[in-house]
């Protein structure tokens, strides 16, 4: 009896560790076989309800989840790769993380933000970076567009995201290339129809109109991460409101005389005195972008991430976790930017000191945030229009895409006061 009663005082020791226990997901070089899709399960935790961790700079930002069946499971369908952890293992990285003479952090994170991609009608998952990464992570969205923009749905979204775009209604400045080619009529001719649907009379005035909303729900308190053109032709359409900088091909009149001292880089989130492409023939909107100035051969193309202080400034050591600190460059339409055109007050999260170009910014605008990344897919070098998409099962544990998701995930963390 009393061999009996001990076993079973063990049985239920041991049932009651195994809940007690925690499930670390690995975020190094040499654990995680895929990084992308443990971002997915994190989301899924947390949409879930579980309580869930970022651990900045343990293991490559790890994360913390408690121990469950069902996120085992997970896991083990996704191929994401994790550790079982009792409380005391647990205990043990917490106390590490929050000594003083580490540079690491613990953020809680708190609920699963509502995502919105700002995308046309019938666009494909692959037409951009952020959508291929998050349904490949697994990662739910709503695509959005004008429309919704205009009638304030972005109130319903926690974090917006905006790729390949034109907000200064010039079509992508695809002119000189595809003028004559069908697709880039029918767009042209789908933008105009819209415009005048929602009753503006140019494609220029109603875009202007729609980077406005987007200012206002940063102003506000949202999210918004940009990469490729919507970076660069979102501040200039902010710059030149209520200045016409299209040529007569685009909107059908001339353009302001002296257009471009009439720029009000105030009204910009992250760039000052920048000039304008007057050309319609040029694919390039201003001298923001560095993508004809750049002397970069492909197999020297890299980027570094800063290292920010955990502790002291968690919000770009969150956006900046990562397996290693240098980042395969990629090109875009809008590839990387000008440094001496980012504003003062604007922070550099990584950068090439090579070509005297920064790739990846963050800022804050009111009560919200804004990322803007430069270049178009971080695993397509560079990226041409009807290429064919990149499949993210060859790039599971892709630095570059991990950017896109360290900034998916961050409106998810407990809000910690910045220090500097």
């Amino acid at each position: 009896m009393s061999f009996r009663k001990s076993l079973y005082i063990l049985l239920i020791f041991i049932s009651f560790s195994a809940k007690a226990s925690f499930i670390l997901l690995p975020m190094d070089e040499t654990t995680q076989q895929n990084h992308l899709k443990a971002y997915g399960i994190t989301y899924w935790c947390l949409d879930k309800k579980y309580k869930a961790s970022w651990l900045l700079n343990y293991r490559g930002g790890s994360f913390l989840l408690p121990d469950a069946e069902e996120i085992r499971k997970e896991c083990q369908i996704r191929g994401v790769s994790f550790e079982i952890l009792s409380d005391s293992e647990e205990a043990r990285i917490l106390d590490e993380i929050s000594s003083p003479s580490q540079n690491m952090e613990t953020i809680v994170l708190e609920k699963a933000p509502k995502v919105a991609v700002y995308t046309p009608k019938g666009k494909q998952p692959w037409d951009d970076a952020v959508t291929l990464v998050l349904t490949y992570a697994e990662i739910p969205f709503t695509p959005i567009y004008d429309d919704e923009v205009l009638s304030d749905q972005l109130l319903l979204y926690d974090w917006l995201h905006l790729h390949h775009e034109d907000f200064t209604g010039q079509y992508g400045k695809f002119y000189g290339a595809y003028k004559n080619v069908p697709w880039y009529i029918e767009q042209k001719k789908d933008a105009e129809a819209l415009a005048t649907k929602l009753g503006y009379s140019k494609v220029s005035q109603e875009k202007v109109a729609v980077a406005k909303k987007i200012r206002d729900f940063v102003i506000g308190g949202g999210f918004m991460f940009a990469m490729c053109s919507a970076t660069d032709s979102f501040d200039i359409a902010l710059a030149a409101d209520g200045v016409d900088i299209c040529e007569a091909m685009f909107d059908g009149d001339a353009s302001d005389p002296n257009y471009q001292s009439k720029m009000n880089y105030n009204n910009s989130f992250a760039f000052k005195d920048f000039i304008l492409e007057r050309r319609a023939e040029q694919y390039e909107f201003s001298d923001i972008d560095m993508t004809t100035k750049r002397r970069i051969p492909m197999d020297k193309d890299y980027f570094t991430l800063m290292e920010f202080s955990a502790k002291w400034d968690p919000i770009p050591s969150m956006l900046c976790q990562n397996h290693t600190q240098l980042v395969k460059g990629f090109m875009g339409q809008t590839t990387s930017f000008d440094v001496s055109l980012v504003k003062s007050n604007v922070l550099v999260m990584g950068n090439c000191e090579l070509n005297g170009e920064v790739r990846y910014i963050h800022g804050e605008k009111g009560k919200g945030m804004f990322t803007f990344y430069g270049g178009h897919d971080p695993e397509d070098f560079q990226h041409q229009v009807g290429d064919t998409p990149t499949v993210l099962d060859l790039h599971p544990n892709s630095p570059g895409y991990r950017l896109i998701l360290n900034n998916v995930l961050f409106p998810a963390a407990k809000k910690k006061k910045q220090k500097t």
